[in-house]
C-alpha cells in the first residue's frame, strides 16, 4: 500500500473512533507506568522502525505468540491504533502464531471496551490443531477512507505467522510470549527479530479477575506501542521522513 509522507501527520487522528482516541489520550499520559523490563525491547523496536521506514512504503510488523488468540491480537491492534494516532501510515501491524487457534472472545471484548469495532465476516479460516472454529473478523479502529478502502481496519483471524495474508519479507518480527520466542529462534523473511514477552491473560480465564487482567494487558501493551510510535514519529520528523 503506497502512502505519501505528506499524509503522515496527526490530522489522521480525527478519523479514529472517539473512544479509541480517548483511550490513546489516556494511555499516552501514563508513560511512567511502562515496566522497565520492556525498555530494551521497546528501544529495539523503535530503532527497527526508524531504520527501515521508507516514506510511502508499508513497513510490516508481525506480532507472534503461540496461539495467536490473545497477546498477539492485542499487540497488533494496539500497534495499528498507535500508528494511526501518531500519524505513521506506513507502519502496519499483523498477527500470527506458532500453533494458531482462534481469536479469543475475551480478547475481542477487551478491545471493544475501548471502542474498537470487531465484526464477523461470516468467513472461517483454517482450523488449528485443536479443531476450534476459526472465524475471520474485520477489526476497525476508525474510518479513514482512501480509494474506497478504510485504512483503519484489517482482517483478523488466527493463523500461522507465515500465512500468505502476512508480509513475507523485510518485516519486523515481534515475539510477545516466551514460548514463541523459544520455538522461533529464526523467523524466515524477517529483517529483525525482537522478543517483547507479556504475561498471558489466559491464566485468569474464568476467574473474578478475568476482565480486569485482559484490560490490564491491553493497556500495558497500548502504552508501550504509543510510546514507541511517538518516539519514531519525532525521530522521522526531525530527519524529514
Amino acid at each position: 500500500m503506497k502512502m505519501s509522507c505528506s499524509q503522515s501527520n496527526n490530522s489522521e487522528r480525527e478519523f479514529l473512533f472517539p473512544r479509541v482516541r480517548a483511550q490513546c489520550d489516556l494511555l499516552s499520559a501514563q508513560n511512567s507506568l511502562i515496566s522497565p523490563i520492556h525498555l530494551d525491547s521497546s528501544e529495539r523496536l523503535f530503532q527497527a522502525i526508524v531504520s527501515q521506514h521508507i516514506p510511502g512504503v508499508e513497513l510490516g510488523v508481525i506480532v507472534i505468540c503461540t496461539g495467536n488468540s490473545r497477546r498477539s491480537m492485542l499487540a497488533a491492534t494496539m500497534g495499528n491504533i498507535a500508528a494511526a494516532y501518531h500519524g505513521i501510515p506506513e507502519l502496519r501491524f499483523y498477527s500470527g502464531g506458532t500453533n494458531p487457534s482462534a481469536f479469543n472472545p475475551r480478547t475481542i471484548r477487551t478491545l471493544e471496551e475501548v471502542g474498537v469495532v470487531i465484526q464477523p465476516t461470516k468467513e472461517n479460516a483454517t482450523m488449528g490443531d485443536a479443531g476450534e472454529v476459526n472465524p475471520v473478523y474485520m477489526v476497525s479502529w476508525g474510518n479513514l477512507p482512501r480509494m474506497g478502502v478504510n485504512l483503519f481496519e484489517i482482517k483478523e483471524f488466527s493463523k500461522i505467522y507465515s500465512d500468505p495474508y502476512n508480509p513475507d519479507k523485510a518485516f519486523i518480527a515481534l515475539l510477545v510470549c516466551d514460548e514463541a520466542d523459544g520455538s522461533c529462534p529464526n523467523v524466515p523473511g524477517a529483517s529483525q527479530r525482537i522478543a517483547m514477552p507479556f504475561q498471558d491473560p489466559k491464566s485468569f480465564d474464568g476467574s473474578d479477575l478475568e476482565s480486569a487482567k485482559y484490560s490490564e494487558r491491553r493497556d500495558e501493551i497500548g502504552r508501550i506501542m504509543l510510546s514507541i510510535v511517538l518516539k519514531a514519529k519525532r525521530h522521522l520528523a526531525a530527519n524529514k521522513c
